[in-house]
């Protein structure tokens, strides 16, 4: 099992080494992963996923920052966040989210987006 490395030892790998602080990284997240139970381990995973796109769209280390914490009030705050559950006493599945699903119909569509660029 790996044990949380200290805060300024990853700093320095990350300034002296980015691609290994990136493997490191990535060992830390998949240790704990693996750590979580087997019914959450595939939610988690997404979220993971999710984070990281969310850091590969942003332009530094601050706007990434910004936005994963965004995204974590977000969860507390948000429509069926954990206010919402507790406010509300009952979670919400996450197949039950109300989403309305179109069809991706081209014949629907004006012939401007369709129509190749010449």
């Amino acid at each position: 099992m790996i044990t949380p490395p200290e805060y300024e030892d990853l700093r320095a790998l990350a300034q002296r080494d980015p691609d290994a602080f990136e493997r490191r990284r990535r060992e830390i997240i998949e240790s704990a992963l693996a750590r979580v139970p087997e019914e959450r381990r595939q939610r988690m995973r997404r979220l993971q996923w999710r984070i990281d796109q969310e850091r590969l769209r942003c332009t530094n280390p601050l706007s990434a920052c910004i936005t994963l914490s965004r995204m974590m009030w977000d969860s507390v705050t948000g429509n069926h966040g954990l206010l919402d559950v507790l406010h509300n006493g009952k979670r919400v599945r996450e197949d039950e989210t109300g989403a309305t699903v179109l069809p991706l119909n081209r014949h629907r569509m004006p012939h401007s987006e369709h129509t190749p660029a010449e």
